[in-house]
């Protein structure tokens, strides 16, 4: 299978992925339902509740997408900023936000970039990002800017795609990537290129020990929780007090 042409490996890849996304923006959530049966939504809900959010938090959602992390932190109560570098993205975001009750807190969205997090240092309670550190140019730099505006005994999930340690488990993975996903991209969004990118990413993303070592040796306690025989891997870490 030819590659899509979207992955690139350092400061190219954020315009790069910008335009994908910016194609893809009215079917993200359709399509993300359709490519995992639904679970995202569970793998999402989990993620939120293993932070243990109390109502009145401050929370960031980096590389927020349409939302729907955002949404249910609000959700929980919490005063949300989801940020995300796409605009159209962000359009789909806001649209949804319109459904919240108005008795939760209404989150707010942000155009940015998450190497540069526009916030002051310990600004945040909880930090989320879900499906968007294999999108940045330099990952360790992405994990430096969470740890940075995160306060002292602030909790962050990040929730990606794994790599499953059994060889058949992983060859079954990899051929549904290779031929289901962007089939399915391009049925309902007319671009297979877009979902072909997943599994080029995929190929091009450390395991989730690499992350979990960059968090710890920030003074971090870390942990990990898998889906799926490791298809899935949701990092949790706290920043300790200080």
């Amino acid at each position: 299978m030819k590659e899509s042409g979207y992955y690139q490996a350092g400061v190219q890849r954020a315009e790069l992925v910008t335009q994908l996304f910016s194609s893809i923006a009215d079917r993200y959530d359709l399509i993300n339902d359709l490519q995992s049966f639904f679970l995202h939504r569970y793998w999402k809900h989990r993620a939120v509740w293993r932070l243990r959010p109390k109502s009145g938090e401050s929370a960031l959602d980096i590389c927020c997408g349409t939302g729907d992390v955002t949404e249910i932190l609000s959700q929980n109560g919490l005063n949300t900023v989801g940020l995300d570098f796409n605009a159209h993205m962000l359009d789909r975001a806001r649209l949804r936000a319109g459904s919240l009750s108005q008795s939760v807190p209404q989150p707010t969205y942000l155009l940015g970039n998450a190497l540069q997090l526009p916030f002051p240092d310990e600004s945040f309670d909880c930090i989320t990002m879900s499906y968007g550190l294999r999108n940045l140019a330099d990952f360790s730099l992405g994990l430096a800017e969470m740890v940075r505006v995160a306060r002292p005994a602030a909790r962050m999930a990040i929730l990606d795609f794994g790599k499953p340690r059994d060889p058949l488990l992983r060859k079954y993975y990899f051929d549904y990537l290779t031929w289901s996903v962007p089939m399915i991209g391009q049925l309902f969004a007319g671009d297979r290129d877009a979902y072909a990118y997943i599994l080029e990413s995929l190929q091009h993303f450390p395991d989730p020990e690499y992350f979990m070592k960059i968090l710890k040796d920030q003074g971090l306690q870390v942990q990990q929780e898998s889906f799926l025989g490791g298809v899935m891997s949701l990092i949790l870490a706290q920043k300790l007090n200080s």
